[in-house]
């Protein structure tokens, strides 16, 4: 996972300079979404290997882009308190997704977890997309 995330980290910060940032974050969780459905899904170490690449290539296209949006939406002279809110609301986020997980993992199994984690990242792209609707209003 590490690999695959150090070798797309500067392809798709580039990505980051040329394209909207919504539609790149919507390619992280479909990578994402397809992790998790290779983990949940694939048997084996064929899916859990997958899995794991998949899970860097949403690493690779997310963690720049979150970092690059903070620095270009903060005002500068909060940008530092914005990157401290931003990392707070990470850490208290992954606390929770952790013990959801947890909860899932312990009370239904390992599958659900991972249908449950992509269900999550379907529903975080709908309101990216829904975000961008309001933003940029109707279709023409």
């Amino acid at each position: 996972m590490n690999l695959i995330y150090a070798l797309g980290a500067y392809p798709a910060g580039v990505l980051s300079d040329r394209m909207p940032a919504a539609g790149l974050l919507l390619c992280a969780l479909v990578a994402l979404i397809a992790a998790d459905l290779a983990f949940a899904l694939m048997p084996g170490l064929v899916g859990a290997f997958l899995g794991i690449g998949l899970w860097g290539v949403h690493m690779a296209l997310s963690q720049g882009l979150l970092a690059k949006l903070v620095a270009d939406h903060a005002p500068a002279h909060l940008r530092g308190s914005g990157f401290g809110v931003f990392n707070l609301a990470t850490g208290l986020s992954l606390l929770i997704a952790s013990v959801t997980a947890g909860l899932v993992w312990d009370g239904i199994g390992p599958v659900a977890t991972f249908l449950v984690g992509a269900g999550f990242a379907g529903l975080a792209g709908m309101l990216v997309i829904a975000t961008q609707r309001r933003l940029i209003g109707p279709a023409a």
